[in-house]
């Protein structure tokens, strides 16, 4: 498996965990009467999906098979796995605390990613994902600040 495969099956997977935890987060959210972070956590979700979606094409085009099923099933419990407890409760800020965990988690793989031997245009695509990473991590946590 070529460097860049390896990359962005991982890049991926964190992807994954996260659009899930983004998409159950938003329904806890909605349950909460808090549609206004509903609304900002699905977009994530879609945001994160649209990322996989990407780097699955890119891969692709290289000729690359990216397996999602073995790893992606364990990673959905790493980066959010304090999501389970926040969604259990019933207080937004669990909700924003575990989102900020797990994009704290997002980050530091992508910044990973960029330190590995990969191809010009994947560590452009990761380059530019990690900046709107960045950003809906800054989101999140200053939805979280103001909550407090």
């Amino acid at each position: 498996m070529s460097q860049d495969a390896k990359t962005t099956e991982n890049l991926i997977e964190v992807l994954e965990d996260g659009r899930k935890g983004f998409t159950e987060g938003a329904d806890k959210l909605t349950d909460l009467d808090r549609p206004d972070l509903a609304a900002m956590f699905a977009r994530h979700a879609r945001q994160r999906e649209q990322f996989s979606a990407q780097l699955e094409s890119m891969a692709a085009a290289y000729g690359d098979d990216i397996d999602e099923d073995g790893s992606v099933a364990a990673a959905v419990h790493r980066g959010w796995m304090t999501l389970k407890d926040a969604l259990s409760g019933s207080d937004p800020d669990g909700v924003l605390s575990a989102a900020v965990q797990g994009e704290d988690h997002a980050v530091e793989t992508y910044e990973k990613a960029l330190k590995e031997d990969i191809s010009p245009d994947l560590l452009a695509t990761v380059r530019a994902q990690l900046a709107d990473i960045r950003t809906a991590r800054n989101e999140v946590k200053t939805q979280l600040a103001a909550a407090s």
